[in-house]
């Protein structure tokens, strides 16, 4: 792959290896195993395999590959590890890093289950978190001690969508020799490169935007070399979250429209944003990508644009949330996020339901909040079916 080519062109053509018989679509090795020539090979193999040299699909696979060689050409990283799912992904950047002992700060704005690994798993095996207000750098400089081991953030908080700097944050890690894991699944690869603002791990959902419809889990992690085959990869191989060869390949068949489909689906988002900010029903329009977005400057500085995702907070609460969420006819209520279809959560009763009412007043998610992510539909559709539910509800 060609460090010249554009992003776009990386993403149809990254990666991609042809067998003998030259196929235009990436081939799926659907297979567990792998055979040897002789036994000598055999042995030379799980003393240390090039990289086109596969021992069981656990460890790795052709396929599984071509993905994450795809993904860390878009990202920049020199590595990547693909995952089951994205909070696969999640715990193997996490475990495969601490022990007990070590010392974690953290954004205190994450997703249910990714709140559940840190706040519940990582304390169970003598791991202590700090959790902090992801946007006050303040309170991330008092968190951090000679004995942090990482900095773990969502770069767009879920469901809130509060911006973090992450150049300054890494900063204040690196001062400690803390690695920064960075969670970017709102933000994409397409619309924010992580690892050039200063973190050193990264990690998708490759179920949302990569898939981008509604087919397969997925999850990549990427970083350096050292730390993808050195820390990550005996972890991920002996834990046994590898990514299944078939949905490597859908993963393969979405990111060749990715760019195409975020830039869409943000273009749309921008434009609801802008529609329905000061809506009568509406006590707030959350979007990175409008002026008074509390942190506008930062969400312009590290992103191209707002995001996929927008979130609204009905004055009737409850109730009027759920009146909207009904008389909605295009958008579909689901707590998945970066489909094709656009599709709607109420985050209190669903993702973030396991936190206490302080925990989510805390987090600014009250009960009319409802999250919106974007999808392909025609604008105008989406709007006067939003405008319409809005009515109704």
């Amino acid at each position: 792959m060609s460090a010249d080519w554009s992003p776009r062109t990386r993403l149809v053509h990254g990666g991609a290896r042809r067998s003998q018989y030259g196929e235009t679509s990436e081939a799926i090795f659907l297979t567990q195993g792998f055979v040897y020539p002789d036994a000598a090979t055999a042995e030379s193999r799980f003393i240390a395999s090039a990289p086109d040299e596969f021992i069981y699909a656990r460890y790795g696979n052709p396929t599984v590959r071509m993905f994450e060689e795809r993904m860390s050409g878009l990202e920049g990283a020199e590595d990547a590890f693909a995952t089951a799912s994205g909070m696969a992904a999640v715990h193997g950047a996490l475990f495969s890093q601490l022990r007990a002992g070590d010392h974690v700060v953290s954004s205190r704005a994450l997703f249910g289950s990714c709140l559940y690994i840190v706040e519940t798993l990582l304390p169970r095996f003598g791991i202590e978190v700090s959790f902090v207000d992801g946007i006050d750098l303040d309170q991330w400089r008092a968190a951090f001690r000679p004995t942090t081991r990482l900095a773990f953030l969502e770069s767009i908080s879920n469901p809130t969508l509060e911006v973090i700097d992450i150049g300054a944050v890494a900063d204040l890690a690196h001062g400690v020799g803390a690695c920064v894991v960075v969670d970017n699944v709102f933000a994409t690869p397409v619309f924010m490169r992580c690892l050039a603002l200063g973190a050193d791990v990264v990690i998708y959902s490759a179920t949302k935007h990569v898939d981008g419809q509604g087919r397969c889990l997925g999850g990549i992690v990427l970083g350096t070399r050292d730390f993808i085959r050195g820390t990550l990869e005996p972890f991920q191989k002996h834990t046994g979250g590898a990514l299944s060869p078939f949905n490597a390949w859908v993963m393969l068949k979405g990111m060749e429209t990715l760019d195409l489909r975020c830039r869409a689906q943000a273009g749309t988002a921008a434009l609801l944003a802008g529609e329905l900010h000061g809506h009568p029903a509406l006590t707030r329009v959350i979007y990175p990508g409008l002026p008074d977005h509390p942190q506008a400057e930062l969400s312009a500085r590290q992103m191209e644009t707002g995001g996929t995702v927008l979130s609204l907070d009905l004055a009737g609460g409850k109730e009027a949330a759920f009146r909207f969420l009904d008389a909605l006819e295009i958008v579909l209520i689901s707590n998945n996020l970066g489909d094709t279809k656009s599709l709607v959560t109420h985050p209190a009763t669903t993702t973030h339901q396991r936190l206490t009412p302080d925990q989510r007043t805390a987090l600014g998610i009250g009960d009319g909040l409802v999250r919106l992510s974007v999808g392909l539909e025609d604008p105008r559709d989406l709007l006067a079916d939003i405008c319409g539910a809005l009515d109704r509800a």
